[in-house]
Parts: structure tokens; C-alpha cells; sequence
């Protein structure tokens, strides 16, 4: 098995940015990090330029790209598509999102991800059910004709994926606290999300087993002084994660900020929340049977419901620089190392360290993306 090295790179590591380390992949995983001065004159040497090296970027939300709706083309070619299209922005691993639909799409989406993932499609790491277990009143733009509370049968087939990680999202005021218990001991990571829950309710819901906040503020009762709302209990409580959308849209900066001083370091991450357009030249794109177009970077359908986004995970990191005002180190782990702890991939991806995926994105002084590797593998 042959081995290479990256050197010239600013490279982010468990201490931070280091400028004087090799980083020597084998196969499809890192296999050290050597000071430059140690590193063999027979290993081959791929020069960064200058590049940082950063660990690949985990999306867990990421409804569609590359010009196609994950639930209007529940196919592995699909998921080739869409995991092409966010490849390009540094996205190295996703969990393709459903949005609520009916079972019989759901089985064609879960079979679709076993299917990807069995034949090695790059970056396919799971799947996320965003619904259909949600709350009318916090719809977003998903269709509440679609909503429903699941029986024995249908917590088998939302938990039957077996070769990959199953990312539940769903408003805990809608299921018996046996039901949520019953999602985990299958599997899946439950988050609370598109939910008009109480305070009370939603402290309920993480007693059962709620792992995290699916984009937060949006879709959630708010927190006020006389009732904290899902809002309040996700800030509170030092246990949980939360997905963030930083597209200066979704949610105001400020308000990021405040999550951002109320959370534990390590318990906010990243996420798109991606549609069609991400990586497309078309704009438009069709969600149950209403056509949606993405102007000026935001995407709305005709009632005015923020419709997902037109925001890739590159985009996303410059913009938590940016906007939030965090340095560099911490943006990629937000967009990295908390992501794969949240999706229990904490010991394989997110780091770069001997023994992990060589998942791997190299940005250039601009942020941009400048190459990817999965796997060990540039496209």
C-alpha cells in the first residue's frame, strides 16, 4: 500500500495550526503527523503551496445540490450528485436529508443510502429523516399533510439503516418519550426540531434520549422571560448539540453569538440546510410540487417560509470568521470535529491525527476550497 505526504500546509491539529508537520496518509487513513525535518526522502511528497489543511468538512443537512431534491430522487445516482456538487465547497462527509414525506419514499431513501454507501459513493455517511414526526404549527416549508406519529412499524423502517448513522429529527411534544426511547435503542441520534414544544416538554424529551437541536431558532418556540421555549432549554442544557445555520438569513448574528456564549465549546456545528442550487446553475428547483427559486442566496417559497438555503459548508466557515468573529481553527472544528462528535464518528472523522479517515480539505488565503480528499482520494 503506497504512502504520500502533504507537506507545506498549515495544518490544524489538535493544538492548533502547525506550519512544521508532514502529514503521511496510507491507504484511505492518516498514518502520522512527522516534523518535516524527520520525513523520509523516498515517501512521495504532495506540496500544499502554502494551503491550510483542514479536517474534511461533515454536513449533517443536506436536502439537495448539484440541481437535484434528495426526496424527488431517492437514488444512489442522486446521492452521487448531490455529494459531488457539495465535494466542491469541502464537504467531504453529508447525511442526505429527507424532508417529511410519505413511508413509501422513506424506504426508497434508506434503501438508496445502503446502496451508496455498499458501493463506496464518496462522502455518504448516513441519512437524516428531518420529519415526518413534527409539530404543524413550527412546518417550516415542510408539508404538514405529511406528518404523522410513527407506530412499532414505522420506528423499524425509520431505524433500518444498518451500515451507516441515522440522524432523527422530530418534535418531542409529538411522540411518547417510550417512542424517542425506542428510535435510540435502534440507533438513531434524535434531535429536536420544526416544534412548538414547552420548556418543560422539551427537558422531557432530552431525559428520553434527545441528542441535539436541529438548525437552531428556526422551526422552535422561541425563548421569552416567562417561558424559555425549546430555545431556552437548548442553551441551558450543557449535554446537547446544536446545528446552526450561519447564512446571515436564517438566524441574526447576534443571536448566534449568544448561543455561541451559552453552549459549551464543542456544542454548536455547522450545518447548510442545503438545497438544489448548492453547486447548480439553475436557481430553481421543485418541493412538493411548488417551484422554488433562490434569489440573491436565499430561498423562500411563495408564503415566505425560508425553504432551506443556498448555503455550502465553505461559504458557511467564512461566514462564522466573519460574522461571528471566530478564528479559523475554531470555524473548521465547527464545521469538522463537533459535526463527527455529534454523529458518533468522533474515533474515524474530524481530526487530523494517525488512525483517522484521511477526509481532508485544503483552503487557500481567501477561504476558498482549493482540493479534497476522501478517503485518501482526490476527486
Amino acid at each position: 500500500m503506497n504512502a504520500f505526504a502533504f507537506v507545506n500546509a498549515d495544518v490544524l491539529t489538535a493544538e492548533g495550526f502547525r506550519r512544521d508537520l508532514a502529514v503521511v496518509v496510507k491507504g484511505r487513513d492518516i498514518a502520522a503527523l512527522v516534523p518535516l525535518a524527520e520525513l523520509g526522502g523516498d515517501i512521495e511528497r504532495h506540496d500544499l503551496q502554502g494551503d491550510t489543511l483542514l479536517p474534511g468538512f461533515i454536513d449533517a443537512q443536506v436536502n439537495g445540490g448539484g440541481g437535484v431534491l434528495f426526496n424527488n430522487a431517492p437514488t444512489v445516482d442522486a446521492l452521487r450528485t448531490i455529494a459531488q456538487a457539495h465535494r466542491r465547497f469541502g464537504t467531504t462527509g453529508l447525511l442526505p436529508t429527507l424532508i417529511s414525506d410519505d413511508a413509501a419514499v422513506m424506504a426508497q431513501a434508506i434503501a438508496a443510502i445502503r446502496q451508496a454507501i455498499a458501493a463506496g459513493v464518496p462522502g455518504i455517511l448516513g441519512i437524516h429523516l428531518e420529519g415526518p414526526y413534527l409539530a404543524p404549527a413550527r412546518k417550516g416549508t415542510h408539508n404538514a399533510e405529511k406528518f404523522r406519529v410513527p407506530d412499532e412499524t414505522e420506528i423499524a423502517l425509520a431505524t433500518s439503516l444498518e451500515n451507516g448513522v441515522t440522524l432523527l429529527t422530530l418534535a418531542p411534544e409529538r411522540l411518547p418519550a417510550d417512542s424517542i426511547r425506542a428510535l435510540i435503542r435502534r440507533g438513531a441520534i434524535v434531535a429536536a426540531g420544526h416544534t412548538a414544544a414547552t420548556y418543560e416538554q422539551t427537558c422531557a424529551g432530552l431525559a428520553a434520549g434527545v441528542r441535539g437541536f436541529t438548525h437552531l431558532y428556526n422551526a422552535m418556540s422561541p425563548l421569552q422571560g416567562r417561558e424559555p421555549g425549546v430555545v431556552g432549554a437548548a442553551l441551558e442544557d450543557a449535554d446537547s448539540w446544536c446545528g446552526i445555520i450561519v447564512d446571515g438569513v436564517h438566524v441574526h448574528p447576534a443571536s448566534l453569538r449568544v448561543a455561541l456564549a451559552a453552549k459549551p465549546r464543542g456544542k454548536l456545528f455547522l450545518v447548510t440546510d442545503a438545497m438544489p442550487p448548492v453547486g447548480a446553475a439553475d436557481p430553481s428547483y421543485e418541493l412538493y410540487g411548488e417551484i422554488i427559486t433562490a434569489k440573491d442566496g436565499v430561498v423562500r417559497n411563495a408564503a415566505g417560509a425560508l425553504a432551506g438555503s443556498a448555503l455550502d459548508m465553505a461559504t458557511a466557515v467564512r461566514n462564522t470568521v466573519k460574522l461571528l468573529g471566530l478564528p479559523l481553527e475554531e470555524a473548521a472544528r465547527m464545521a469538522s470535529t463537533y459535526p463527527a462528535e455529534f454523529l458518533g464518528l468522533q474515533a474515524s472523522h474530524g481530526r487530523i491525527a494517525p488512525g483517522y479517515r484521511a477526509d481532508l480539505v485544503t483552503l487557500d488565503d481567501a477561504l476558498q476550497v482549493t482540493g479534497t480528499w476522501i478517503a485518501g482520494q482526490a476527486p
